[in-house]
């Protein structure tokens, strides 16, 4: 199966690749919508589509377009991207030892149909010394992720345990895509 991917991401061409989905990637042109927390589900949808529909306009729906967006909830504060490394730091030190959020807002458009959902997941961190932060830091892996860690990565070693879809936490809930692709019509076999 073929894909536009509306993303330049390469964690979610990657999980894309993992499960035989070719992809050509097309970043979308649109200003993301920040949010507060307690809307968060709204703001991953309204960014997810937002980046559907943009590249639907340019590339059309003749292949399934597909787009996503990932956000780190905690407390009552949606967790972007740090701006550098030491806003990565206080995220990190302000996720040590608890419990957040990771939600991913996809939207997947193909032949006139048009499906976003979003994906939760908790994730639970273990209690990080500042030392460890500091060098979970250095090694520059938090400085463009969403919550400043990625799961996949060096990140792996801050997890305790999580509840829900890893891949979720990667970027791109696998199961959830492939339910969407179907559902509008998409199969694996194109």
């Amino acid at each position: 199966m073929e894909v536009v991917l509306a993303s330049a991401s390469p964690r979610r061409l990657e999980l894309l690749k993992q499960v035989g989905i070719q992809a050509r990637v097309c970043p979308a042109n649109f200003a993301e919508e920040a949010g507060k927390a307690d809307a968060a589900n709204q703001v991953v949808l309204h960014n997810a589509l937002g980046k559907c529909r943009a590249v639907a306009a340019q590339v059309g729906d003749a292949v399934p377009v597909v787009a996503a967006d990932t956000v780190v909830v905690v407390d009552d504060d949606i967790l972007g991207k740090p701006a550098d490394a030491q806003a990565a730091a206080a995220m990190l030190t302000r996720l040590s030892g608890r419990a957040h959020q990771v939600l991913t807002g996809v939207a997947v458009r193909f032949a006139g149909k048009e499906l976003a959902q979003v994906c939760a997941t908790k994730v639970f961190f273990r209690h990080l010394t500042q030392a460890e932060i500091a060098a979970y830091v250095a090694c520059g892996e938090p400085l463009d992720k969403a919550g400043a860690y990625g799961i996949q990565g060096q990140g792996a070693l801050l997890v305790e345990k999580i509840e829900g879809c890893y891949n979720n936490v990667v970027g791109l809930p696998l199961t959830m895509l492939y339910s969407m692709l179907k559902e509008v019509g998409a199969s694996m076999s194109q």
